[in-house]
């Protein structure tokens, strides 16, 4: 396992991050078994573990904190609050949720301090300032060490630097955006301003779904208890085909990679994880495996490298700064609503 220093604190962290999002009831209902992975994971060499409130309903917190108790100190512990945990008013970024959410997550993980506490994705609803200052007491107060956002756009990433600027705040040291070979558009603009202002970051779904690690077939219902199995929690709700969910061309471009990977002696799985963290401004990428052989699939990805050749070959398959059909970033502006591209109001028929 290799080591980078985040951002500008001066602590180093795994060049791999354990993702938790795949424990609990929305993934390996077996918590004696999650508790091996992530033990597993810290004897690897992985001393940086991300979470959220919201994974499992706090589940995921709970088995985090079981795991990680006597080795506290070894680890540099993170979680999020943004999504509903509960009524109207157990959601969002408003200073009232901030300090009730990081006190449950404080309970259920365990421990008197996070190490950083992240706004899971932008609330487009709060004032930023609110936000932000309330982060800033609770840093103050010694309950959060370090601040961060997910899956903030660019503008918003420079907007927040200002506004810390401002309030004389704490600001955001670090960013976790949405990246892969097959979702590249925060190379444009994000990427780029994370680097700018020497923030870390923490990539999520580098195997994007689990598309990058081969498993899901052409003309082949998904594997049962993968993301994409119609009878998964994260499916409940959604179309159940498998060729409904996915555009041909991410068969395609799996198919080109594979043959990429071969030439160059190394799994799929191995180049996708490498060509995220080959990125000059990652810092970290969050794996999350459900399984104790997931986590072995991506702790061997840890040391590999890839050479020019093969980065300019995966350009020609998804090329720089573009996303395959059917990524979803999350931003979600509401400059693109009905309501604020229209001059006149639609009158019905």
């Amino acid at each position: 396992m290799r080591y980078r220093r985040f951002g500008t604190t001066g602590v180093e962290v795994s060049t791999q991050c354990l993702g938790t999002m795949n424990f609990g009831r929305l993934g390996n209902v077996d918590a004696d078994e999650s508790v091996r992975v992530i033990r597993r994971a810290l004897d690897g060499g992985i001393n940086f573990v991300d979470t959220a409130d919201v994974y499992s309903g706090g589940q995921a917190e709970e088995i985090v904190g079981q795991a990680v108790g006597p080795r506290r100190d070894e680890v540099v512990l993170a979680t999020k609050c943004f999504f509903p945990m509960g009524g109207q008013l157990q959601r969002g970024s408003s200073r009232r949720w901030i300090t009730q959410a990081v006190e449950g997550s404080l309970r259920r993980l365990g421990t008197d301090r996070i190490d950083l506490y992240q706004i899971h994705k932008l609330d487009w609803n709060t004032d930023l300032e609110e936000t932000l200052g309330a982060l800033t007491d609770l840093v103050r107060q010694g309950k959060v060490l370090y601040l961060g956002s997910s899956s903030f756009p660019a503008d918003w990433i420079v907007e927040a630097q200002w506004a810390a600027a401002r309030r004389n705040g704490e600001r955001f040291v670090c960013e976790q955006p949405q990246y892969s070979i097959f979702a590249r558009s925060v190379e444009q603009a994000v990427l780029p301003a994370c680097q700018r202002h020497r923030m870390a970051v923490i990539p999520w779904s580098p195997l994007a779904g689990g598309w990058l690690t081969g498993k899901y077939q052409r003309g082949q219902e998904p594997q049962a208890g993968s993301r994409y199995d119609p009878d998964s929690p994260f499916m409940q709700g959604t179309v159940t085909s498998a060729a409904e969910r996915a555009a041909p061309v991410r068969f395609d471009a799996v198919d080109a990679l594979r043959d990429i990977a071969d030439k160059a002696g190394i799994t799929l799985t191995e180049l996708a994880m490498a060509f995220v963290a080959s990125h000059p401004a990652i810092t970290s990428t969050i794996i999350g495996p459900r399984t104790m052989k997931h986590l072995e699939d991506a702790l061997n990805a840890a040391d590999v490298d890839l050479g020019e050749d093969v980065l300019d070959a995966v350009d020609e398959v998804v090329p720089p700064g573009t996303d395959l059909p059917g990524v979803d970033h999350f931003t979600q502006y509401p400059s693109l609503q009905p309501a604020a591209r229209r001059r006149t109001s639609r009158v019905s028929a």
